[in-house]
């Protein structure tokens, strides 16, 4: 006997889209599922028929190939390899929509499972993250319970099977033709029942503790970089393995260091007179203070690089820069000759014929120039 064309078998035309096969075959296969027609051979031989019909159609190449050879072509590449699984189309379009709602053959689910993972929030100081340390915490967590060793049961006694659904940890429940696959109401999918459970951890097999860990924190570490401590999260459940910690480093401010990456930034105060005639100034690096050299008329806001003094990175192992800002400060609390030999030194800045604050002329001609666009 010869087979139906496929596009038949779908009820479909030729030059039918993609959207359109799948939906046929979806129609075809609610109707004709065996579970639906639980002894119906002819039922049965339809579905088969339609999932073979859309395997073909709804691959690109073989949907080619047999455009131009008919069922000549399929049967060419029947030997070719990939062996055709008739499921596996019904469950890559029903799969996600209806999960197991005609009942899959899946063998029994595992009882164990992975603790929750934990998340640690760390401050720093600037100095811990940059040498590193090693920092103690507690924190609060399910640990498996000592008593009946995380099995949930009374010391002496054992786990027992579910009787409800037999240690599947799922039970199928009929609704007019479908059949859902449910987690079992009882032992709630673990597939497991507890007839004495123990007092310490009421069968739970974990009971709630604080623990202390100790952390080794890298130098060179910064804010929101994170340390992933495995297997000390929270306890697994019947013998399954533990989650892990997350620690997110947080780095307080500094009163004298600001950081940006592998640099160091800092403000070196520094006098009139030494700003004006040069000198040398001790400035602090992360670790120990070092002669910073002051050129004569140094303006206040010049920056000074010193290569290497900054952090180094724990990613790559380069040293950063630390910049220094000078900030000249103005005197104060002078007294009445002080303020007099300001103001000669003023008054011979003034007369003098040579241009000594050039910042300030330029700045008064741009200021100018600004009034005299706004006609001022």
């Amino acid at each position: 006997m010869s087979k139906q064309d496929f596009y038949q078998t779908l009820g479909i035309a030729k030059n039918s889209t993609d959207a359109e096969i799948k939906k046929a075959y979806r129609r075809l296969a609610m109707k004709h599922h065996p579970d639906r027609n639980p002894g119906n051979a002819t039922s049965e031989e339809k579905f088969k028929e339609a999932k073979e019909a859309y395997e073909v159609l709804s691959d690109p190449q073989k949907r080619s190939t047999y455009d131009q050879f008919g069922h000549a072509g399929m049967n060419a590449q029947s030997g070719m390899g990939g062996g055709f699984n008739p499921g596996d189309s019904f469950n890559d379009i029903f799969g996600d929509m209806f999960g197991d709602i005609f009942g899959s053959r899946r063998g029994q689910r595992s009882n164990s499972q992975r603790g929750s993972d934990l998340r640690y929030n760390l401050t720093l100081d600037l100095e811990q993250a940059v040498f590193g340390d090693t920092i103690k915490i507690k924190i609060p967590s399910l640990t498996a319970c000592i008593p009946c060793k995380g099995s949930g049961a009374k010391a002496g006694t054992s786990v027992a099977t579910c009787q409800k659904c037999d240690g599947r940890g799922n039970v199928r429940v009929q609704q007019g033709f479908f059949t859902l696959q449910q987690t079992c109401p009882v032992c709630r999918g673990t597939g497991q029942s507890i007839p004495h459970p123990c007092a310490d951890c009421n069968g739970s097999g974990r009971v709630q503790k604080n623990r202390t860990i100790s952390i080794k924190i890298p130098s060179g570490v910064d804010n929101d970089d994170r340390i992933r401590l495995s297997n000390e999260g929270e306890a697994g459940i019947n013998g399954g393995p533990s989650g892990d910690l997350y620690v997110d480093i947080t780095v307080r401010e500094h009163s004298i260091f600001t950081r940006e990456g592998s640099n160091l930034f800092c403000s070196v105060p520094t006098g009139y007179s030494t700003a004006v005639l040069g000198g040398v100034v001790k400035v602090p690096t992360i670790d120990g203070a070092v002669n910073l050299t002051i050129p004569s008329e140094t303006q206040s806001g010049k920056v000074f690089r010193l290569r290497g003094k900054g952090i180094t990175s724990y990613r790559d192992s380069r040293n950063g820069d630390l910049y220094c800002k000078i900030q000249i400060e103005t005197p104060v609390n002078l007294n009445s000759k002080q303020k007099s030999l300001l103001k000669q030194f003023e008054e011979s800045i003034n007369s003098s014929s040579k241009n000594h604050r050039p910042h300030k002329s330029s700045w008064r001609k741009s200021v100018e120039e600004f009034f005299d666009r706004l006609g001022i």
